[in-house]
C-alpha cells in the first residue's frame, strides 16, 4: 500500500503497527492503547516539509552567497548548515516522544509530556558539547540529565513522573567499553613489535566494544527505568544485555539474507537499464528484442519501484525479527511495583500535540515506532 500510494500510507502504516503493538503490552493484565491519528502525522509531516523547504531554499542560499564572498569556496556554507539542522534534530525527537505520549492510554487515563523541545534541543547541544571535549568522559552525566529534562516533564493522568538517582550512577555501566579501549591499547603497542599478536587483541577490542555499546544502553535504561517514580508506583526492570545482542545480531542477518534476493534482482534490473542504453548508443540491437522494445520510462520505473520496495521489505522484516522480539523481551522483564491503588488519579486535558511527529518524520530521527 506504501508503494502503491507513492509513500502517503506510510502515515496509516505506522498508526496500525502501534496500535498492535501497544495492544499487545499488557501491564498488570490492562493493555496499553495508541489513539492516534493518520491524518494528524500527514499534516504534521507536509507542516514540516515547508519549513524545512524555507530553510533549506532561503536561509542555505543566504549561507552560500556569504561562504563565496568572504572565503570563495562552500565549505563554510555546509558546515555551517549541518550545524544549523542538528537543533532541529533535537527539537524533533523531543516532539515526536510528546506526540506519542498524548496518544498513549493505560486504563483510560492518558500519558503526556510538557511543552519544552527548544529546552531540549538546548540542553542537547550543551551536554553533547561537553561530553565530546571531555572525550566522552561525560557521557554518563549527558545520558542522565537528558532523560531526566523528559522525565520529569512526563505525566501519566494528572500525576507527575519523577527521575531520581544520580548521574554518576551510570560509570559503571561503561566498564566494557573501559575494557574495549584498554585492550585497543595493548593492541596498538602489540602492532608496533608484532603484527600476529596485534591481531587477536584487536579482534578482542572490537568484539569488546560492539558489547559495551550494547551494554551501556541497556543498563543506564535499566538504572534509569528502576529510578522512576510516579506517586508511590516504581518500576522494576531487568533486560539482559546479551539476550539484546543476539536478538539485533541474528534478527538483522536473517534480514539481509531473505532480501539478498531482491537486491540482486534490482541489481541485474539497473545493470539491464544501463546496458540497454549503451547498446542503443552504440547502434547495436539488443540481445533480448523484447526488452529493446520497452520504454526506458518504463524500465526505470520498474526499478524505482523494486528500489523502494526493498527498503519496505528492510522495514517489515526488521519489525518482525528484531522490533517485536526486542519490545517483548524488555516487556516480560518490566514490572510495575505499587500499583493496586490508582483511584487517585485522575484524567489529564488531552494534548493537541500541533504538528504531530511531523519534523522527525522530515528528518528521519528514529521515531518510526
Amino acid at each position: 500500500m506504501t508503494v502503491l500510494t507513492l509513500g502517503i500510507y506510510r502515515f496509516w502504516m505506522k498508526t496500525r503497527l502501534r496500535r498492535w503493538y501497544w495492544s499487545a503490552i499488557r501491564p498488570g493484565g490492562h493493555p496499553l492503547e495508541y489513539v492516534g491519528d493518520p491524518w494528524e502525522k500527514l499534516l504534521g509531516f507536509l507542516i514540516a516539509v515547508v519549513i524545512l523547504a524555507f530553510y533549506i531554499g532561503i536561509v542555505n542560499l543566504i549561507l552560500m552567497f556569504l561562504s563565496f564572498s568572504l572565503f570563495q569556496g562552500n565549505v563554510a556554507a555546509y558546515a555551517l548548515s549541518l550545524v544549523g539542522v542538528i537543533p532541529l534534530w533535537f527539537y524533533a525527537q523531543y516532539r515526536a516522544r510528546r506526540y506519542v505520549l498524548a496518544r498513549t492510554r493505560w486504563r483510560g487515563l492518558r500519558f503526556g509530556l510538557e511543552p519544552g523541545a527548544w529546552g531540549y534541543a538546548f540542553r542537547a547541544l550543551t551536554h553533547w558539547t561537553l561530553t565530546i571535549l571531555s572525550l566522552g568522559l561525560l557521557w554518563p552525566r549527558m545520558t542522565f540529565w537528558l532523560e531526566k529534562y523528559k522525565t520529569d516533564r512526563t505525566f501519566y493522568g494528572n500525576a507527575r513522573m519523577v527521575q531520581e538517582g544520580r548521574w554518576t550512577m551510570l560509570y559503571p555501566a561503561l566498564r566494557w567499553i573501559a575494557v574495549a579501549l584498554a585492550l585497543a591499547l595493548c593492541a596498538a603497542a602489540a602492532f608496533a613489535s608484532d603484527a600476529q599478536l596485534g591481531a587477536p587483541l584487536a579482534a578482542a577490542a572490537f568484539a569488546s566494544g560492539l558489547y559495551g555499546l550494547v551494554f551501556y544502553r541497556i543498563e543506564s535504561l535499566r538504572l534509569l527505568t528502576e529510578t522512576k517514580r510516579l506517586g508511590d508506583m516504581r518500576l522494576a526492570f531487568d533486560p539482559s544485555a546479551m539476550r539484546v545482542l543476539v536478538i539485533q545480531g541474528l534478527g538483522y542477518a536473517a534480514t539481509v539474507a531473505i532480501l539478498l534476493i531482491p537486491f540482486s534482482v534490482l541489481g541485474i534490473a539497473l545493470l539491464g537499464v544501463q546496458s540497454l542504453e549503451l547498446l542503443a548508443e552504440m547502434d547495436i540491437d539488443a540481445p533480448i528484442p523484447e526488452l529493446g522494445a520497452v520504454p526506458r520510462v518504463a524500465l526505470v520505473a520498474i526499478s524505482l519501484a523494486l528500489y523502494f520496495t526493498i527498503f519496505l521489505m528492510w522495514s517489515a522484516f526488521t519489525h518482525v525479527f528484531v522490533t517485536m522480539p526486542t519490545m517483548r523481551h524488555f516487556a516480560l522483564n518490566l514490572a510495575i511495583l505499587n500499583a493496586d491503588d490508582l483511584s487517585a488519579l485522575r484524567q489529564r486535558p488531552r494534548d493537541d500535540a500541533e504538528q504531530a511527529e511531523g519534523f522527525a518524520e522530515a528528518l528521519d530521527v528514529g521515531a518510526s515506532l
